[in-house]
């Protein structure tokens, strides 16, 4: 029982350094306290969901969905890179997506579809459902704070070229995903 929760927590850790990464990418745009508190919740709750909904469609069938998960996870986060690094040239200070809404949603759909995939193998492997979606959950959530965190405090030494750095970020990181080295 050590083993697999120790197993979980390193695997929610490499999840959760993704989200991490993503996060301090996103928090280079400007962002309320209200909102960094939104975004963590939400991205933990999905990195909840989707590891379920993995370990469910795992348990019934193969891991070719896992590819699929990757490719759209790293297109998602290639568009939002993108469409922050126009924002940053535009003159208006709103960027084209925000972390609100739909933006939100988007945003923590594109960092939780590789947990999909570790859900899709753990499923297969018939990990202890509850456990993992918790620790995944409640990792995700505590890097995706700091990396926001982080992203907020060097926005206020960037300024206006914090926004294309953090769609650099998002843009590099979706890349990754399509392309591992």
């Amino acid at each position: 029982m050590f083993d697999e929760i120790m197993t979980l927590f390193v695997m929610a850790a490499a999840l959760g350094m993704d989200a991490f990464s993503v996060g301090l990418g996103m928090g280079l745009i400007r962002l309320r306290w209200r909102q960094i508190f939104y975004i963590g919740i939400t991205i933990g709750l999905f990195h909840m969901m989707m590891p379920l909904a993995g370990m469910t469609i795992g348990r019934l069938m193969t891991d070719q969905l896992g590819f699929l998960a990757t490719y759209a996870g790293g297109s998602l986060l290639m568009l939002l890179g993108f469409q922050m690094i126009l924002a940053s040239f535009r003159k208006e200070d709103a960027p084209l997506i925000t972390p609100i809404g739909f933006g939100l949603i988007l945003f923590s759909l594109s960092v939780s579809l590789d947990s999909f995939s570790v859900g899709l193998s753990l499923g297969i492997y018939g990990a202890q459902m509850l456990l993992t979606i918790m620790v995944f959950g409640l990792m995700s959530m505590i890097l995706t704070w700091a990396g926001l965190l982080v992203g907020k405090h060097v926005h206020s030494w960037m300024g206006s070229y914090s926004e294309a750095l953090g769609g650099c970020i998002l843009l590099a990181f979706g890349i990754k995903l399509l392309l591992p080295l």
